[in-house]
């Protein structure tokens, strides 16, 4: 099994997020072990993107602009749990050609982390069906490795 002190925490500009952050700052704050990777995939461009006269190369720059300004709150936010820069490093990736929970359990396999971190939004049942879960879709998929699911 991996390392659980090596945690992968997916994070947007939610207020779920926000309190992902918080929860994880509480857990593992005073543990000098942990170190904590910070992950934020964002999906393809839409088809209509393109035909605006817009690359591929912009639309990376923008999303990568605004995961800069999460990873930067994220720090904030887990500085305020004596979580220092040293023990947060990022990644931010396009979920190209595959979902969310997959481009997470990449990372997870690549990086060998121990534990990921997630918040759950709170969609109906009818939602879950038509569109997944992504947390449900990496429980499912979780093999030697510890999911937390922050609500």
């Amino acid at each position: 099994m991996a390392d659980w002190h090596k945690i992968l925490v997916a994070v947007d500009d939610s207020s779920l997020s926000e309190r992902v952050l918080h929860y994880v700052g509480e857990v593992v704050g005073g543990i000098d072990k942990a170190a904590i990777c910070l992950l934020h995939v964002y999906p393809e461009p839409p088809p209509y993107y393109f035909t605006e006269k817009h690359t591929l190369q912009e639309y990376r720059e923008e999303k990568e602009a605004a995961a800069r300004q999460v990873f930067n709150r994220a720090g904030q936010v887990l500085a305020g749990h004596a979580i220092g820069e040293s023990r947060i490093s990022t990644i931010c990736l396009m979920a190209t050609g595959k979902t969310f929970s997959k481009s997470i359990l990449q990372v997870q396999k690549e990086g060998d982390f121990g534990t990921v971190v997630l918040g759950k939004r709170g969609i109906s049942k009818a939602e879950e069906f038509l569109f997944g879960s992504v947390s449900n879709a990496v429980i499912r998929e979780c093999h030697d490795f510890t999911v937390w699911v922050v609500s």
